[in-house]
């Protein structure tokens, strides 16, 4: 089946000097090389409104607009699935994910999806690229997410990711014992082995800068308060691993936990998932042009966790 899609979007400075193909490459991560140089070929792709060659090179700064049909991989319907609204307006939805919603249909999920569920909310939305989609959290984080209602407002809100002026605060739940904030300033990229996972990548990543502070102090473990001041996958959970404090319940960049017979350790071993909830989302409001900013308490599941450290912490 064959549907029309269009995506938008404004090459970042730091691409100056680029090919085109290579720019929007980068700047359309979930589309191959073959794909985006298709339809610069075709004359689907336009950069501030005029048709280039793949091999022409971009300064930084031009608009991109591809009006392309693309052809569905996976079966996307409608399925009554409920959400958390947190905010909704005519412009935009704002959703506290839970814990084991995949946000978007894709090879071996075609159901079960954040996006089927938008589907049957807003049956229009399926208009809007990527049923108004503009970030995304990984299936076990939990937390805040943006959805656009129509293509204006999703290329309002896509311009301001690119721009880095959306704020995104996480809170997480890290091994070992930080003894102050910090920065990570290291670029990421897919792991030269396991294509599911993300690694550092120094030469050949893509910028990613994570910020974080100390939110509180446990024995063995860290609370923290983690920004994003940028937006790649697995992002936070590949830098605090990166750093030797990955996340709590993290199976793929993780450590094993040895917890002998330590009930402590023992009920920290068992938590099924990733420590990592989106607690903050700030941007503009693509109509009233004003800062609007949402919070999301922590899901039930991480609340105890910090309960049980707590615990330990006060009989030590």
């Amino acid at each position: 089946m064959n549907k029309k899609e269009i995506l938008t979007g404004i090459i970042p400075d730091e691409y100056g000097g680029l090919r085109l193909d290579n720019a929007l490459v980068k700047l359309f991560p979930d589309y191959s090389r073959a794909r985006i140089q298709k339809w610069i070929k075709n004359g689907d792709a336009t950069v501030n409104g005029k048709n280039m060659r793949p091999k022409d090179v971009v300064t930084g700064g031009e608009n991109v607009l591809i009006d392309m049909q693309l052809t569905d991989e996976v079966s996307f319907e409608p399925e009554a699935i409920a959400l958390d609204i947190v905010f909704e307006d005519d412009e935009l939805i704002v959703i506290n994910k839970p814990a084991g919603l995949i946000v978007h249909p894709g090879a071996g999920n075609p159901t079960g999806t954040m996006a089927n569920a938008l589907l049957h909310h807003l049956p229009e939305i399926l208009a809007v690229p990527r049923v108004g989609i503009v970030h995304r959290l990984d299936k076990d984080t939990t937390g805040l997410l943006v959805v656009a209602k129509d293509l204006k407002s999703h290329t309002h809100l896509v311009e301001q990711l690119q721009r880095r002026t959306v704020s995104r605060k996480y809170i997480a739940l890290v091994y070992g014992e930080l003894i102050s904030g910090g920065t990570v300033d290291e670029p990421i990229g897919r792991h030269s082995v396991d294509r599911k996972r993300m690694a550092v990548k120094p030469s050949m990543g893509r910028p990613a800068i994570t910020h974080y502070r100390i939110r509180k102090k446990f024995n063995g473990f860290t609370l923290l308060d983690v920004k994003l001041e940028t937006g790649r996958t697995h992002q936070i959970r590949v830098h605090m691993a990166h750093i030797k404090f990955p996340i709590v319940g993290d199976r793929v960049y993780g450590r094993k936990m040895n917890a002998g017979k330590n009930s402590t350790l023992l009920k920290l071993s068992n938590f099924s998932r990733q420590a990592l909830h989106a607690a903050e989302l700030s941007f503009i409001h693509p109509k009233k042009q004003s800062e609007i900013t949402f919070s999301a308490p922590l899901p039930e599941d991480f609340q105890e966790l910090i309960e049980i450290l707590e615990c330990n912490q006060n009989e030590s």
